[in-house]
């Protein structure tokens, strides 16, 4: 159950998953998006928080990320995933960005995170070093020994591309992946050539 809780973070997103570019999940020239490419779609997210608070907790500068998968095929595609909470978060941050990523503040975090309004595993919440740099067609992402995520440019289409978890009323940019690798138990997955996806966020509740 969501409790009151003020809070708002913006900032840069970006992710891969193991789908082919465009991934079908995305919303392509105002279409609503589909099934997977295979099926079982498993893939990292990650978001710079570039300004935030949640009750008066300062959150700019910090960053969060989430190794997940799920099937198209399970009923409800419930997806299973780890959260890993940046390790310069004192405990007072670390408590508020757990809170707002497993969506128990509520506000946005249900309209954008499908693990918050699906039924989820919840596999750990890791404070680990997160490495990350969101240039533009150059983002990057690494977790020492669980996750790497390097993107090797944007996609040639020219489709306009959006993605519910940063929103669909903000414009952004498909990737393609030169990396794409999880070994973290029991999620361990290693891809090159996939999908990734780029914006802005915005949220609060």
């Amino acid at each position: 159950m969501a409790v009151a809780t003020e809070w708002h973070v913006r900032g840069t997103y970006f992710e891969s998953c193991n789908c082919d570019p465009i991934c079908p999940c995305r919303r392509i020239d105002g279409v609503a998006g589909g099934r997977s490419t295979h099926g079982i779609c498993v893939g990292v997210l990650s978001w710079l928080i570039e300004k935030g608070d949640a009750a008066g907790t300062d959150l700019a500068g910090l960053s969060v990320a989430l190794a997940i998968h799920y099937d198209d095929d399970e009923p409800g595609s419930p997806w299973t995933w780890i959260l890993y909470l940046d390790e310069h978060a004192n405990e007072e941050q670390q408590a508020a960005l757990e809170a707002i990523f497993t969506g128990r503040l509520g506000g946005d975090a249900l309209t954008h995170f499908p693990w918050a309004w699906k039924a989820s595993k919840l596999l750990g919440v890791r404070r680990v070093a997160i490495e990350l740099d969101h240039a533009r067609r150059r983002q990057w992402l690494r977790i020492r020994d669980h996750v790497t995520v390097r993107i090797r440019d944007r996609y040639s289409g020219q489709e306009a591309v959006t993605c519910v978890i940063p929103g669909h009323d903000r414009n952004g940019e498909e990737l393609v992946a030169e990396e794409l690798r999880v070994d973290d138990a029991p999620l361990a997955f290693d891809y090159s050539g996939s999908c990734g996806y780029a914006a802005s966020f915005d949220y609060s509740g």
